[in-house]
């Protein structure tokens, strides 16, 4: 699998803004769907955030409208710019890539099959 790697995780009060970024190793980064995916305590992994090839982008209901989500092809680099940040954002981000990707099945994790290792991000209140 490719490596990738996730940074720019911290601690920010509610209201604040961060913004992550994902270093990828694959080869051809502009052909694969990149995703966000997030991690609470004590929760399942859910889906944040997808950019498709193609610049098409989905954003998770909770997120919609706070977070932005774009790619760089040339430095094959993904990034996630979360503003107006609440104390549920809490968790511990990860960054997901996939290849043919449908649309359909790209806000599942079995949709992808290389991950970061995460970032964690705390939102005091």
């Amino acid at each position: 699998q490719a490596q990738l790697a996730e940074s720019g995780g911290g601690l920010v009060q509610a209201g604040g803004s961060l913004r992550l970024s994902c270093a990828a190793s694959l080869r051809t980064f502009s052909t694969y769907t990149m995703a966000w995916f997030r991690q609470a305590p004590g929760k399942e992994r859910e889906f944040v955030a997808v950019i498709r090839w193609s610049g098409i982008t989905t954003y998770a209901d909770s997120v919609k409208g706070r977070f932005s989500i774009s790619r760089d092809n040339a430095k094959k680099t993904m990034s996630l710019q979360m503003n107006s940040l609440k104390s549920e954002d809490t968790a511990v981000y990860y960054c997901a890539a996939g290849e043919s990707v449908s649309t359909g099945t790209m806000t599942r994790e079995v949709s992808y099959d290389n991950w970061g290792q995460g970032t964690q991000v705390t939102v005091s209140s």
